[in-house]
């Protein structure tokens, strides 16, 4: 069956945005990722620079810390706002049109369609700690530094949400390595696949 709708969830420095943007292009469908922030905050009525910060990555360093979070009479904290504005717009831009998703739990909530590929980028941590020097112009323990952070915060969000592993194999349909494959094979990799 034919997937209208890619997900790509990344490691940080793998370049999985770099090769969902290029998918998207060359089989000529949308591209979402940073440029649904807007609809986000509209939704949510929070800031774009918040759901920025917010809407992929957790704003606390750990799981508990993350489930205790300021909350409403309700019950709700800012993050689940942040999260159901993003799932409502996920899921809208999902019937709308064939498209690529970047992050933001994509995979999880449309888990329920049976056109949607999941797709998993890691790399090789010498490869992803370069790529990160280059394009942040940091040193070394820098990027080491970035890298743990934002995936850390990434799992945070993930694993919260979805009550599943972030990274883990059984929740994708593929999980690439581009340091292993290069990024121009991983693409023709999901291209092949989503046919």
């Amino acid at each position: 069956m034919t997937k209208r709708i890619i997900t790509i969830s990344r490691e940080f420095g793998s370049g999985g945005r770099f090769i969902g943007e290029e998918v998207a292009k060359k089989l000529g469908i949308a591209y979402y990722d940073k440029n649904i922030i807007n609809e986000i905050a509209e939704k949510s009525g929070l800031s774009p620079e918040y759901v920025l910060e917010n809407a992929e990555l957790s704003p606390k360093k750990g799981l508990f810390a993350y489930a205790f979070a300021g909350r409403d009479m309700t019950g709700k904290s800012v993050e689940d706002m942040v999260y159901e504005a993003q799932r409502k717009v996920i899921l809208a831009l999902a019937e709308k049109e064939p498209c690529v998703i970047i992050g933001r739990n994509a995979d999880y909530i449309l888990k329920d369609r049976d056109d949607v590929m999941n797709v998993f980028i890691h790399g090789d941590m010498s490869e992803k700690t370069q790529r990160i020097m280059r394009l942040h112009n940091v040193e070394a323990q820098e990027a080491a530094k970035m890298m743990a952070d934002t995936d850390k915060r990434r799992m945070t969000n993930y694993n919260f949400y979805t009550e599943q592993k972030w990274g883990y194999a059984g929740n994708y349909t593929l999980c690439l390595n581009s340091s292993q494959l290069g990024y121009d094979r991983c693409e023709k990799i999901i291209m092949a696949c989503s046919q």
